[in-house]
C-alpha cells in the first residue's frame, strides 16, 4: 500500500529525522546556559524567601535542603539526571513539583498565544495580500503605515492604552472589556473528568498531568462540558490581551507577505497565467500565493517565539497567571527550578515550531526534503 507513495515519504521521514536530532543539541544548550545564568543572579533563594533577617545558620541549613550547597558543575548533572527520568524538581518557593506548576500556569499562555497567533495570521496575511496585489494604492499605504506603527508600539504601552480606552472609557457601554484576570470573580469551570466522571489518578502521575492539562484549558474544557458561560467570559478576558500581543507579529508577517507577494507576481508563470485569461482571484491565491509561501512561514514561525517573549509583559499587565508571569516572579524570587522548567518548556516549544517549519518546507517544496 504504501509504494506507490514511497517517494514522497521515505525522503519526508528521513528529512523529519535529521531535523528531530539537531534539535537535541539546541535543547542542552538552553538548558545549560538557563542554568548557569540563573545561579549568576545576584542575591540568593535563602533571603529572598525567608527574608532579609534570616540568620547565617538557617540560610546555610535552606541551602543544604534543596541541595544548592554542592558545586554548580554536580547541581547540573544531577538536575539532567532528573530530568532524564521526566522529574523537574520541586519548587524552592512553594514546595511543591515544577510539573504541577507547569500543569497550571501553562494552559493560560497556551490560550493566550494561540489567540494571538490567530489574530496575527487571519489579519496579516490578507492585508500583505491586499497590499501587495493594490500596490501604491491607499490601501497599501495605509495597511504599510498601520504595520510600522504595529511593530514600532511596545506591548506595555498598547496593553495599558487598550485598558484605559475598554475598560474606563467604554465603561458601561457594549463596549466595555475586562481590564485583567481569565474569569470573572464567582465563576469556576467544572474540570472534564469530574463532568463525565472520569478518574485522574495520582496527582504524581501522567495521566493526572494531561488531565489537568486539558482541564486548565478552560476555553477547550468549556467546550467538551458545554459550559458556555464559561466559554464566553473565557474569550471576552482573552480579547485585549491577544490583541496587545498580536500586533507586532501581525504588522511583521503583513510586511513579509506583501514583500513575498509582490516578488512572485513579477515572475514569468504568473504573467503566462494572467495571459491564458485565468480569474485574479486564481491567479492571486492559486499560483502566486503558494509559492510566496515559504518566507511567510518562516516568519510565522519565528513569530511564535515573540509572542512567548511578549507574553511575559502581556500577562504581567493584564493580571494572568501564565508561563511569562511566573518567569518573573521565579527570577525575584530566585526559584531556580520553576525558572528552568518553564524556560525548558518554551525552548522545546520554540524548537518545535521551528522543526514544524522546516516540515512544512518539505512539504511545499519537494528540493527541499531531497536536499
Amino acid at each position: 500500500m504504501l509504494k506507490p507513495y514511497s517517494w514522497y515519504l521515505i525522503p519526508m521521514i528521513q528529512y523529519t529525522i535529521r531535523r528531530s536530532f539537531l534539535a537535541i543539541p539546541v535543547l542542552f544548550v538552553v538548558i545549560l546556559v538557563t542554568f548557569v545564568i540563573a545561579r549568576s543572579i545576584p542575591g540568593d533563594p535563602c533571603h529572598s524567601i525567608l527574608g532579609e533577617k534570616a540568620t547565617k545558620e538557617r540560610c546555610d541549613q535552606f541551602m543544604e535542603d534543596h541541595g544548592l550547597n554542592e558545586p554548580i558543575y554536580v547541581q547540573f548533572f544531577l538536575f539532567l539526571e532528573n530530568l532524564a527520568q521526566g522529574n523537574l524538581g520541586d519548587s524552592i518557593r512553594f514546595s511543591r513539583p515544577v510539573t504541577l506548576i507547569i500543569v497550571e500556569r501553562l494552559p493560560t499562555t497556551i490560550e493566550l498565544g494561540f489567540a494571538a497567533m490567530t489574530l496575527a495570521v487571519l489579519i496579516g496575511l490578507p492585508l500583505g495580500i491586499i497590499s501587495a496585489v493594490r500596490r501604491n494604492s491607499i490601501a497599501d499605504v495605509g495597511t504599510m503605515i498601520g504595520a510600522n506603527l504595529g511593530v514600532s508600539i511596545p506591548v506595555f504601552f498598547l496593553g495599558l492604552m487598550l485598558i484605559y480606552v475598554f475598560a474606563v472609557l467604554l465603561r458601561d457601554t457594549p463596549l466595555q472589556l475586562p481590564p485583567s484576570g481569565r474569569l470573572t470573580a464567582g465563576l469556576s469551570p467544572t474540570p472534564f473528568y469530574e463532568v463525565f466522571e472520569m478518574d485522574p489518578g495520582e496527582e504524581t502521575s501522567l495521566r493526572f498531568h494531561v488531565f489537568e492539562f486539558i482541564a486548565k484549558l478552560y476555553i477547550l474544557n468549556s467546550i467538551l462540558t458545554q459550559n458556555w458561560a464559561v466559554l464566553k467570559d473565557t474569550a471576552t478576558h482573552l480579547i485585549l490581551p491577544a490583541i496587545a500581543l498580536a500586533t507586532i507579529p501581525l504588522a511583521i508577517i503583513a510586511r513579509m507577505t506583501r514583500s513575498s507577494m509582490l516578488e512572485v507576481l513579477g515572475q514569468d508563470y504568473v504573467r503566462a497565467a494572467r495571459a491564458k485569461g485565468l480569474s485574479q482571484n486564481k491567479v492571486v491565491l492559486k499560483h502566486a500565493f503558494r509559492n510566496a509561501l515559504l518566507p511567510v512561514v518562516t516568519i510565522v514561525g519565528l513569530q511564535l517565539g515573540s509572542i512567548l517573549g511578549g507574553a511575559v509583559l502581556t500577562e504581567t499587565i493584564f493580571g494572568l497567571s501564565g508561563v511569562g508571569r511566573s518567569v518573573v516572579e521565579s527570577i525575584f524570587s530566585r526559584d531556580f527550578p520553576v525558572l528552568q522548567g518553564f524556560v525548558i518548556v518554551i525552548a522545546a516549544i520554540y524548537v518545535l515550531s521551528n522543526l514544524l517549519v522546516d516540515l512544512s518546507y518539505g512539504f511545499l517544496d519537494p528540493r527541499v526534503r531531497l536536499d
